[in-house]
């Protein structure tokens, strides 16, 4: 896309049909919404965490349908194995000539958004073959690398209940996602509004508002948007405060057994940037960052066994930094 102030005024007209499209059906979860369309935007992955019924896989198939792209939606059990997502050789016969010969057969990985359902159901070598396709968008198989056609999305969603029999994710794993998004129990009026609207006849129709293009422009854009060197060094202040090797904060050494990488800080920076564009800005704010801040940094802050014992969360650090961690001045102040 050649950027021009009308071209993106048009993308960021279709984003905010996009976001429409996804309300029209998603009754309340407004901030998940945003956060979800952030980490679409902004090029990355997501894990959804929430109990049952709180419209993960719904809210999921509705971005599938308000966009030109294909979705696939692989349940993740214990019997799953890693050719069941990547694919596999099957082995063909040529009708003119009747020589064989093997094909591949592409899984349903080969698709634009993949959400992995309940994706702490499978075993580690399952969740691991995700690996490879989310960081480096090919798959390997046989000795030959198969590319995934961008924008390439994986949407995985994970029950906080019923552990037993599961398997959490590991750290390096985890690290791959953009953001960790924690969905709570509706609030009163909106659980109202969602029993008085899905049970009845009436639905809501989805509309394919954007294509792959714009995301992919989108995409570009987010990484266009400015962000002052003042901001990039609160982020690197506060990633490097999760640390408790480095961290001069006494609740980092008291209650964190390993902080984030620089992945972590990447990710608060592309996330803020993709929040300031889908508000039709071009300059990230510190609201942006420390809005960012807790699904950037929830799966990147490891919890010790005190900790634990405390129910301590990773959150609670987190917002803990973003009270100690002095905040970039603001022009007035220079």
């Amino acid at each position: 896309m050649e950027i021009t102030e009308t071209s993106v005024k048009a993308l960021l007209d279709k984003l905010a049909l996009l976001r429409q499209e996804m309300r029209k059906v998603i009754v309340g979860q407004q901030q998940t919404i945003d956060e979800l369309l952030i980490a679409f935007v902004a090029g990355g992955h997501c894990l959804l965490e929430g109990v049952p019924g709180l419209a993960k896989t719904l809210m999921i198939r509705t971005l599938a349908e308000a966009v030109h792209l294909t979705f696939r939606r692989i349940q993740f059990t214990p019997d799953l194995m890693p050719t069941d997502i990547i694919g596999t050789e099957i082995l063909e016969e040529e009708h003119a000539t009747g020589k064989r010969f093997f094909k591949f057969n592409h899984g349903p990985l080969f698709a634009n958004i993949v959400l992995a359902d309940e994706i702490n159901r499978t075993p580690p070598k399952t969740q691991s073959a995700l690996l490879e396709a989310m960081q480096e968008y090919a798959v390997t198989h046989g000795g030959e690398t198969y590319k995934l056609e961008r924008p390439f999305f994986v949407l995985a969603t994970q029950n906080p209940i019923e552990q037993a029999g599961t398997y959490p994710l590991p750290e390096a794993q985890l690290d791959r996602f953009l953001l960790y998004i924690a969905i709570d129990y509706p609030g009163e009026k909106e659980e109202f509004d969602i029993l008085a609207s899905t049970t009845t006849n009436e639905t809501s129709e989805v509309r394919p508002v954007v294509t792959a293009q714009d995301i992919l422009d989108a995409q570009r854009l987010v990484r266009e948007t400015h962000i002052s060197e003042e901001m990039i060094h609160y982020v690197n202040r506060l990633v490097r405060a999760t640390r408790p090797s480095a961290s001069k904060i006494e609740y980092v050494k008291q209650w964190v057994r390993w902080g984030a990488g620089p992945r972590a800080g990447q990710a608060m920076i592309l996330a803020a940037k993709a929040r300031a564009l889908l508000d039709g800005r071009f300059a990230v704010t510190l609201t942006d960052l420390k809005a960012m801040a807790l699904p950037a940094l929830r799966h990147r802050i490891l919890i010790n066994f005190k900790g634990e014992a405390e129910r301590i969360t990773s959150d609670e650090v987190t917002r803990e930094l973003l009270q100690q961690i002095p905040e970039p001045r603001s022009p007035l102040e220079r």
